[in-house]
């Protein structure tokens, strides 16, 4: 096989033709029959009247020839082309001049004197020199000025058409015509895709259930001598970046069947019925080589509920599309060696009919990931990274929970990036720790603007945060502090929160009173609040929300919960409660608030001048880590596992 490859010659690419050249070759043929399209393609030597009159006298001339009445040309007889005088101003021509061809020319005034002078001379010198007067017209450049605008017309017109069927038209050749064509691409098994499922780390349960999507298109007979069916469709639902797209990309690597892969706006179009065109365009050519995989990434572009929206009652271009697409799917006459992937991270929108049995059978749901499943994604994304010797995986995987798969690909790329800065020529540990802080943090401002009694105020707040989280149980402990302004927040704590799968009242009780620990700082260092807590009100809001209108963990609303899952109630104008019942959540939900705010300022004045050592020693360091909190407060008295961080300003 090698020595086949060996002698095989490289294919020679034939160069593509173009039209434009065409184009050119009339314009040229124009412009060279508007300037040569007299009767002669010779151009004469130019000349004056005083001259010529010399050439007549001497007997040289033949014939005079006016063209136009007011251009002579001249014609030497053949014993004076051999003159010298003569033979040096011969006229330049395209080709060499013929013995009928004008010697010169010359424009005249009036043209009675003109004549009158040629007899004068005539007559003193005896002369038979002949006098023709001729019109000399251009056909050619006068039928091109006369189609020109014609021609400019048409030109532009064509120009027009062709910008729109290669914008807008898709499928082979560009034109109008193929408007209503598919805009998949293709994949097969002829294609280099790269990606398989060794490169998806993590996702275990979603690449069990596509890679069996794969093995049922290798392998057919496996699952059908059981009397089983081929599955119509799978729907990966998951949060952006988790990996459905890549997940179809492994497909495409592994399923060495056709792979048609194309987003949902594809189809969106603003022709009317293009939609419904280009989906029974892509069903077909799936079908002609059959079996194969469609997937449609984004799918909620034209998959949402239909009816919902179409308030005026016309035409939806969408919903025509949709149910195209929901006749292909599962309609009569369809093909079972079709399977339909798609990716969406709002299920919640699609129209109930694309998610039954029989079109999308299996809804695949891809969360995020957990520690052991981070690591996974961090070994597939260093692979082509320079790495320090102490890197610990388990670490960085434990650094950053609730990471995508992207952000985790995102924190490689910018530790390397970080790395590269400070002209190290490995990645290490603390690079990537700055790309986590950069990354969740934002960018670091050195150069902003605090006064000392905003820093000083600042200082406070963050370690009123770690005092309190340092001595409540379910409270997330803090890793470090710091007061360098990042992004929009002027400071930072960041904690060790636990992933847990469920969550208790108290759990939620002592994250409020931790994130309340800021203001409850600045009143009992200062007496004064400022308006460095914002974004602690709006979390601590949230959850006192949740607990009361979605977990029911409240005694006084019950075990009542206000939220709708399908959200078909997200944009409605009514609220699912009365009106006294919407004053007693209020009032609930502002006496948690209060409650947790009045517990952190008692937690702060039992340990006032704790927190004031705490305070000076990071308005002093700007940056303080766990050993510090230990030196000042002792050990925690609630062991943890201590290993993962998030920031909380």
């Amino acid at each position: 096989m090698a020595d086949d490859n060996k002698n095989k010659k490289p294919e020679t690419k034939k160069p593509k033709f173009n039209s434009y050249w065409i184009y050119g070759a009339i314009i040229l043929i124009f412009l060279g029959i508007q300037i040569f399209g007299g009767n002669s393609w010779t151009q004469p030597s130019k000349t004056t009247q005083t001259d010529f009159q010399e050439y007549l006298r001497a007997g040289d001339v033949e014939k005079v020839e006016i063209v136009n009445k007011k251009v002579a040309k001249v014609f030497l007889t053949p014993e004076a082309k051999t003159k010298e005088i003569h033979s040096r101003n011969k006229g330049k021509s395209l080709f060499a001049p013929g013995a009928n061809d004008p010697t010169y020319e010359f424009e005249f005034g009036d043209l009675q004197n003109f004549e009158n002078s040629i007899r004068q001379i005539k007559e003193e010198n005896n002369l038979k020199t002949n006098i023709v007067w001729n019109t000399d017209s251009n056909m050619w450049g006068e039928l091109l000025l006369t189609l020109l605008p014609f021609i400019v017309i048409i030109g532009i017109w064509i120009f027009i058409m062709r910008r729109m069927s290669s914008g807008a038209g898709g499928g082979a050749g560009g034109q109008i015509f193929n408007i209503g064509k598919s805009k998949a691409k293709l994949f097969d098994e002829k294609t280099d895709v790269k990606t398989s499922f060794k490169d998806v780390a993590g996702l275990e349960g979603a690449k069990e259930e596509v890679q069996e999507i794969v093995d049922f298109l290798k392998n057919p007979t496996k699952y059908t001598s059981l009397g089983g069916k081929i599955p119509k469709g799978a729907l990966l639902v998951g949060s952006p970046g988790t990996g459905k797209t890549l997940l179809a990309k492994a497909v495409a690597g592994e399923a060495k069947v056709p792979f048609f892969s194309l987003s949902g706006s594809d189809f969106v179009e603003m022709f009317v019925g293009v939609g419904a065109s280009r989906v029974r365009d892509l069903f077909k050519q799936a079908k002609e080589k059959s079996p194969s995989i469609i997937f449609i990434d984004e799918i909620d572009a034209i998959g949402r509920a239909r009816g919902k929206n179409n308030f005026s009652g016309s035409n939806d271009e969408r919903e025509n599309t949709l149910n195209q697409l929901l006749t292909e799917m599962d309609g009569f006459g369809t093909n079972t060696n079709v399977i339909v992937l798609a990716a969406t991270n709002r299920a919640d929108v699609l129209d109930k009919a694309l998610m039954r049995a029989g079109r999308f059978d299996r809804q695949i749901y891809v969360d995020l990931p957990d520690v052991r499943e981070r690591k996974e994604i961090f070994e597939v994304h260093l692979r082509p990274i320079k790495q320090d010797n102490s890197l610990d995986l388990d670490f960085l995987a434990k650094q950053t929970p609730g990471f995508s798969g992207a952000d985790i690909a995102n924190v490689c790329n910018e530790a390397a990036l970080i790395a590269a800065r400070k002209e190290k020529k490995a990645v290490g540990k603390q690079d990537f720790l700055d790309a986590v802080d950069r990354i969740v943090g934002g960018l670091e401002k050195k150069n902003k603007i605090i006064t000392p009694d905003e820093k000083k105020a600042i200082a406070f707040h963050e370690a009123g945060h770690a005092t309190v989280s340092w001595m409540l149980e379910h409270a997330a402990p803090l890793v470090k502090v710091t007061i360098v302004p990042r992004g929009q927040s002027l400071g930072a704590a960041w904690y060790l929160p636990e992933e847990r799968l469920i969550v208790r009242p108290e759990q939620m009780l002592d994250e409020m009173c931790a994130a309340l620990g800021g203001r409850a700082a600045e009143k009992v260092i200062f007496n004064k609040i400022s308006t460095g807590a914002l974004s602690d009100l709006e979390k601590v809001t949230k959850q006192a929300r949740a607990m009361v209108t979605i977990y029911g963990l409240n005694e006084k609303i019950g075990n009542l919960t206000y939220y709708d899952s399908s959200g078909q109630n997200e944009y409605g104008f009514t609220k699912p409660y009365s009106e006294k019942t919407a004053e007693m959540i209020d009032k609930e939900i502002s006496n948690l608030i209060e409650f947790q705010y009045q517990r952190a300022i008692s937690l702060l004045e039992e340990n006032k001048d704790k927190l004031t050592l705490l305070a000076n020693e990071l308005l002093d360091k700007e940056v303080i880590f766990k050993e510090s909190l230990e030196r000042i407060f002792g050990d925690r008295p609630f062991k943890k596992n201590e290993e993962e961080t998030a920031p909380t300003t």
